[in-house]
């Protein structure tokens, strides 16, 4: 099987920052849109969970509909170790962070498609140490049939 849907959804987006100043990424308040959180109106606020939800979303999965990252620990499928497409939780002080685990390294460092990842959507290398959570999103789609996780040689290029 190939990569699952919302992860060539979420490949779409890299690249995509935030606009610096008083103006926004019309592409990261759409996000907010996408999960129906359309009051929020500048890419200032963190925006992870509307990344990952608004992907979800556009190719047919219901997200949390939330803006917060912990909200995936109750989302899909409870995962023991992550596959290639796992939501990946994470906390951090003063809340948490989500995205989508697309490989690791020989060390078991994650490399996370995620967004508002130094201010854009892109692919950055995690520790393990402060996950929470794996989730599966899509009962239909067999974790089973996937590729194993890529090595760190397949990110080198992609990731900041």
């Amino acid at each position: 099987m190939s990569e699952p849907r919302w992860l060539i959804e979420a490949e779409k987006y890299v690249g995509l920052k935030e606009v610096a100043g008083p103006k926004s990424s019309p592409t990261v308040v759409n996000f907010w849109k996408i999960i129906r959180l359309s009051g929020i109106s500048n890419d200032d606020v963190p925006w992870c969970a509307a990344f990952v939800g608004a992907v979800l979303e556009n190719v047919g999965i219901t997200s949390t509909r939330s803006g917060l990252a912990k909200s995936y620990l109750n989302f899909g499928t409870k995962q023991n170790a992550p596959t290639l497409g796992s939501i990946v939780v994470f906390s951090r002080k003063g809340g948490g962070h989500v995205g989508f685990v697309v490989g690791k390294d020989k060390d078991g460092n994650l490399y996370v498609l995620g967004g508002n990842q130094s201010d854009s959507v892109s692919v950055k290398k995690f520790t393990t140490a402060n996950v929470v959570g794996y989730r599966w999103p899509d009962a239909k789609v067999s974790q089973s049939t996937l590729p194993v996780l890529a090595s760190a040689a397949d990110f080198e290029t992609k990731v900041v």
